[in-house]
């Protein structure tokens, strides 16, 4: 069994009634229950429970896991779902996800006292993935009236009901993931409901071949007890399950939980006032970079020109989306003295200076780990006589940040000092070379007062202090920096991610754990459009969906020539805009933004984990108690305030965001709600069924969310 015990300022839905026990009133009194706010999960150990519970550490909302499977599991039982404190009853969990709608034994006690509980308490139950069938309010999915099969590539469209409830967030479509026509990646029973059932669907697709749909997602209601029913398969990876997982869990906490999520897009550009040394197709190596042996190849660097200034002040307009250019000033310094004083490109820059946010990248861009030995590739670090390594020194380091910093000011660049991503992420450690930071690094960082500093993701993905800074990972976009035409960067993808027997690398071949081989060398003229950008969309989307605040960085030369950044960004946002309702925007933090609510989820997280934190709720009052300094993070209706202020802000249709507790009891006072309509369909609670499992494969508002230092 495992337990996540995620505790914090709490939120309501306006569906709050349908929760609150059938005599709960406006005020809370001695007859009505206590409601401790955690998800009850029973899993099978398949794909669509574990899914659930990824979004629900995903989100920091709590739950308790019970293993079907394992031996030596809890007892579901009266006792273990409720009991009384201080002499109040107490439901122990606010919801239940099962693996289908009843996956115990026929008879069995334990889905008896579910039924009863959820009864008693007016818990909802998720059935996470289960066969169509009348005990779940749907017709079996044969002949005239259902489907059972593959639903890859099926758009399904939120119904009504769906959007006026808790999938109004969404746009309107749910696409299913297509990504192979050789695996199949989702499996669904499409069904209508059983006549005379109490069934509302909420998502629903074509059933193929009829002029019908059927339900994928709907409310059933019956014997006092209300289920949200899932008739297809999914992980925690695939669209379709990302686009639904807000509404699965608002729905089983009547949009009362705690933790929160937004969907967050970054796009750092780095090396920006600077040029970014080209691949060259006939040697397989960059010539002015360390993977060309020295002396090798002729460099021929890619640089913006004022055009491309041009077109990315006009592009952030007509998404209204805000790039952050991560600049080095030498760059602009060194154009100047070799061209009489001219740089038109920082000229043109430093002209639309507001339209961008702007990150110190230091001065020049030197390496700031260990000394690197490039005389060898790939490089190694180089060392003293007795063997110890040679780092850049403190001064180096300092010199750089504040080098850089002096001319971005001097040049009326809108800083924070605050935010640094140093060269290549460079000082931090780097496998297999330089498995240790750079120990000066963290004493020139507190020279210069640097609390951000950012890291890369796919190397050092999880934040970690550095002397007075904390990290802030990037997740890297596989558009290469030594790429400004799309035939360049479709050339060094088959060099990477083709066999040697091809004319690859062989890269894909030794690391098979991490890379896969293409089956063939993609087109260098339809390769880019065709493959690489819909792959990078696609990963750069999931990551948007999943909660996940780290920015994504891409370098200025794929702002340049051919300009090969700006298909992957707009598949992202036009993508997104297309699946999503205006009050549930793309959030856009910069660099520092993101830090803090990484800093706070893991500071938020080591308390849950501690279980130092409480809350519950009675009637139309949550208390939350959690130490003192440690901000809380919660989801509830609009209108819900604590202290007579309004909790959090606007998103998704409800208000989510943090507040720090002062180590005392906090009081958060839920609005009134409508009271929920009854449930009357009768039902059998004793009738088990299991469904084969399937694993699968595999005009913009800016919200001006700015969590406090």
């Amino acid at each position: 069994m495992r337990q996540t015990i995620r505790t914090t300022a709490l939120a309501v839905s306006a569906l709050i009634a349908s929760l609150a026990a059938p005599a709960a009133t406006a005020q809370a009194d001695a007859a009505t229950p206590r409601i401790d706010l955690r998800v009850l999960i029973v899993s099978d150990g398949g794909p669509s429970t574990d899914a659930i519970a990824a979004e629900l550490d995903l989100t920091g909302t709590p739950y308790t896991e019970i293993d079907l499977n394992a031996p030596g599991r809890p007892v579901i039982d009266a006792g273990f779902l409720a009991d009384t404190v201080d002499g109040v009853p107490r439901a122990k969990f606010q919801a239940v996800v099962l693996p289908n709608d009843n996956p115990f034994a026929a008879g069995s006690a334990e889905m008896t006292a579910l039924a009863t509980y959820e009864r008693t308490y007016a818990i909802p139950q998720v059935d996470a993935y289960t066969y169509a069938r009348p005990e779940a309010g749907l017709q079996y999915p044969i002949g005239a009236t259902g489907y059972a099969g593959s639903v890859d590539g099926v758009t399904a469209e939120v119904t009504d009901a769906g959007a006026a409830g808790p999938f109004g967030y969404l746009e309107g479509s749910v696409p299913f993931e297509d990504n192979s026509p050789t695996v199949g990646e989702s499996y669904a029973y499409l069904s209508q409901p059983v006549p005379g059932a109490d069934f509302t669907p909420y998502v629903q697709a074509a059933i193929p071949g009829r002029a019908t749909k059927g339900s994928l997602v709907g409310e059933y209601r019956h014997d006092g007890r209300r289920e949200l029913v899932v008739t297809f398969v999914y992980n925690q990876y695939q669209q379709q399950f990302r686009l639904l997982a807000r509404g699965i869990v608002e729905w089983m906490t009547g949009g009362v939980h705690l933790g929160a999520s937004r969907n967050y897009f970054a796009v750092h550009v780095d090396d920006v006032f600077g040029a970014d040394d080209r691949w060259d197709s006939t040697l397989n190596c960059t010539p002015g970079d360390i993977d060309c042996p020295p002396g090798q190849g002729v460099a021929n660097p890619i640089r913006m020109t004022p055009a491309d200034v041009d077109h990315a002040v006009q592009w952030q307009s007509d998404q209204d989306f805000t790039l952050d250019m991560v600049y080095n000033g030498a760059d602009s310094v060194n154009q100047r003295e070799d061209n009489n004083g001219v740089d038109q490109l920082a000229d043109a820059l430093l002209a639309d200076r507001n339209e961008f946010r702007w990150v110190n990248h230091t001065y020049s861009h030197p390496y700031l780990g260990c000394e690197q030995d490039v005389t060898v590739v790939p490089w190694k670090c180089a060392t003293n006589a007795d063997g110890s390594t040679k780092w850049v020194s403190r001064n180096e380091i300092s010199d750089e940040i504040a080098n850089n910093r002096v001319w971005g000011e001097t040049n009326g660049l809108p800083l924070d000092n605050s935010e640094l991503v140093t060269g290549e992420h460079s000082g931090l450690r780097i496998l297999p070379q330089q498995p240790t930071d750079n120990p000066n690094l963290a004493p020139a960082l507190t020279d210069n007062g640097v609390k951000w500093l950012a890291s890369d993701s796919s190397r050092d993905p999880v934040q970690r202090q550095v002397g007075p800074a904390a990290t802030v990972s990037r997740h890297p976009m596989n558009v290469f920096y030594n790429a400004g035409r799309a035939a360049e960067q479709v050339d060094e993808y088959n060099w990477i991610y083709t066999s040697r027997a091809q004319g690859g690398s062989g890269i894909c071949e030794d690391n098979p754990a991490t890379s896969t081989c293409l089956a063939a060398p993609l087109d260098t003229a339809t390769g880019y459009a065709g493959y690489i950008v819909p792959l990078e969309t696609r990963t750069a989307l999931g990551h948007v969906l999943s909660n996940d605040p780290k920015p994504h960085f891409i370098h200025q030369s794929n702002l340049a020539e051919d300009r090969i950044a700006y298909p992957v960004l707009d598949g992202v946002i036009d993508g997104y805009d297309a699946l999503f309702a205006a009050d549930t925007p793309i959030v856009n933090l910069r660099q520092k933004d993101v830090g803090v609510e990484m800093q706070r989820r893991v500071a938020w997280d080591a308390a849950l984990d501690a279980g130092q934190v409480t809350a519950y709720r009675v009637g139309d009052t949550v208390t939350v108690d959690a130490p003192s300094g440690v901000f809380v993070t919660a989801t509830m209706p609009t209108g819900t305030t604590g202290g007579g202020t309004a909790f959090g802000s606007a998103y998704a249709g409800a208000a989510s965001g943090w507040t720090a507790s002062a180590g005392q009891p906090l009081d958060l006072t839920l609005p009134a709600a409508p009271a929920a309509p009854a449930a009357n369909a009768p039902a059998s609670a004793t009738t088990s069924t299991t469904p084969p499992t399937t694993v699968p494969a595999g005009a913009r508002e800016q919200v001006p969310f700015v969590p406090e230092d």
